[in-house]
């Protein structure tokens, strides 16, 4: 492929190369095409340049310092952004001669499969109508606009893998959750079983413990009935796994991307694209071409306010999780204190039940920032 059908990699050898020279630039991409597997005459996206950028980042905090670096990431990647909004990712495919055969569409198996299975067929058909227009004369001013239409359809695809990762990740998340509150329910029943035992001695002393006693018998006996129900249905090591990593920078700058990058965004710019193309000499003051740009700048507004939505979102989690994360391992360190003091076990049944109930609150306060992270690298990532 000509450098000038790689806009990206240009972009980024000139970019790379004010900082590291132009030998040693050419020599990270080379080493990060290859470590990825990418094929050598693929051209690279935005995408791909985060990669690599993130890749020189960690060289660059070893040569001048995590501030400098750090500096350098958010103005580079902003930047990307920016180029990001005007060119479009080039799409692969001969210049002239027939149009290549696809592989054939992974047919789907399930109703929600469907979504992603019509995203592909779409950029089937988008990359073998932008290799079409390439080759014929008389449509070669709509390529542009047929590149753009490439880059949103394959857009389309990210977003249902991204919800395809999404279900299954929620569903993984559901099953700890519910192994978790099926161990907090075991901790519960053994403070349950040591308090009705602790009643039964004061009322055998004469205390007037009655309606307490008749009252934790009764929990006790639905907490087992409900244990009976679930034990059988979960794996129970699922509520003693690691808690989730929730350390993602989210001030990070490639977040940037997440809006020219946004499915609807490019779709809206293929739009405008066209109706350029429609309106020839009428230009930008076309009635198309100002409706074209109305609803890309609707599209920038709603990708920009979701973006932001989905940070603060994933910000409250991040924090719910650390304050929760800090109470439960007091809770735990106190548990442990107390036992090898010799504690009464009803003491530390209580504080086991807290801590159990406390974890299973972090943890699904990661579980929602690990879902809201998952779906914000399906705009920025690489993969």
């Amino acid at each position: 492929m000509s450098a000038g059908l790689d806009p990206y990699r240009d972009w980024l050898r000139s970019r790379l190369s004010k900082e590291l020279g132009v030998k040693e630039a050419q020599l990270v991409i080379q080493g990060a095409v290859q470590r990825r597997g990418w094929t050598a005459v693929r051209s690279l996206g935005p995408r791909d340049v985060v990669a690599v950028l993130q890749d020189v980042y960690e060289k660059m905090r070893e040569r001048v310092g995590d501030g400098r670096a750090d500096k350098w990431l958010e103005v580079t990647t902003v930047d990307l952004a920016r180029f990001a909004e005007t060119v479009p990712v080039p799409a692969e495919g001969a210049a002239e001669g027939a149009l290549p055969t696809p592989p054939p569409v992974r047919w789907g198996r399930r109703a929600h499969d469907l979504p992603l299975l019509l995203a592909r067929a779409h950029s089937e058909i988008a990359a073998r109508s932008l290799t079409a227009i390439r080759s014929s004369a008389v449509m070669s001013s709509l390529e542009r606009a047929a590149e753009w239409d490439v880059q949103a359809t394959l857009a389309e695809v990210r977003r249902w893998e991204t919800e395809d990762r999404l279900t299954r990740l929620r569903s993984d998340h559901a099953r700890i959750e519910v192994a978790d509150q099926v161990a907090a329910a075991v901790a519960q029943a053994q403070v349950l079983r040591l308090t009705v035992r602790e009643l039964e001695n004061a009322a055998r002393s004469g205390q007037a413990v009655e309606g307490q006693l008749a009252h934790n018998r009764l929990m006790s006996s639905q907490t087992d009935a409900f244990l009976d129900t679930f034990t059988p249905l979960i794996d129970m090591t699922d509520a003693d796994l690691v808690m989730p990593d929730v350390e993602t920078d989210l001030d990070s700058a490639r977040f940037a991307l997440g809006v020219p990058l946004h499915p609807n965004v490019l779709r809206a710019r293929h739009t405008l694209n066209y109706a350029q193309w429609q309106a020839g000499d009428a230009g930008d003051a076309s009635p198309g071409v100002l409706h074209a740009q109305h609803d890309l700048h609707l599209a920038e507004a709603e990708a920009r306010e979701q973006l932001d939505s989905t940070l603060d979102s994933a910000r409250r989690h991040q924090d719910q999780f650390r304050t929760l994360g800090v109470k439960a391992t007091g809770l735990d360190q106190r548990a442990a204190r107390l036992a090898s003091s010799g504690g009464d076990s009803l003491s530390i049944a209580r504080i086991r039940l807290e801590w159990r109930q406390t974890r299973s609150a972090a943890r699904i306060q990661a579980h929602r920032f690990l879902e809201a992270i998952r779906f914000l690298e399906g705009l920025v990532s690489e993969t």
